[in-house]
């Protein structure tokens, strides 16, 4: 191996390489997947209506490979379906491309429709 100068001038002998199947292997915890569908989730719902819970997620992870459930508050009226869709979409694309883990599943649990005040009737929801 040849020595490798560091800053003050000294040298030093680089670290010995290690196979790929030896070094170890990183473990991603689950509520750090559940974060950031939860954070995906509500960038594809933007703007939440003023009362509604923020969404969050429960995940269970497979080696790389994580399915999830999403809960959620939506206004309404609204594209229900466009709007789960949405969520799954977005979803997949950020557990994707910031974990590197497929998401074959994602699940959306809507809790809860928040109704527009009714024209006429301020301060009134429809219920």
């Amino acid at each position: 191996m040849t020595p490798v100068s560091t800053e003050s001038g000294a040298a030093r002998t680089p670290p010995a390489l290690v196979a790929p199947g030896e070094r170890g292997a990183t473990r991603i915890a689950d509520r750090v997947v559940a974060k950031i569908a939860g954070q995906a989730a509500r960038e594809a719902l933007t703007p939440l209506p003023a009362d509604a819970a923020g969404p969050y997620a429960n995940v269970v992870v497979h080696h790389d490979t994580a399915r999830v459930r999403v809960h959620l508050e939506l206004g309404y009226p609204c594209d229900i379906g466009a709007r789960c869709a949405a969520v799954r979409r977005r979803v997949v694309e950020r557990v994707g491309e910031l974990l590197l883990m497929d998401v074959p599943e994602v699940a959306v649990d809507v809790e809860r429709l928040h109704p527009e005040a009714l024209p006429g009737r301020a301060g009134v929801r429809a219920r």
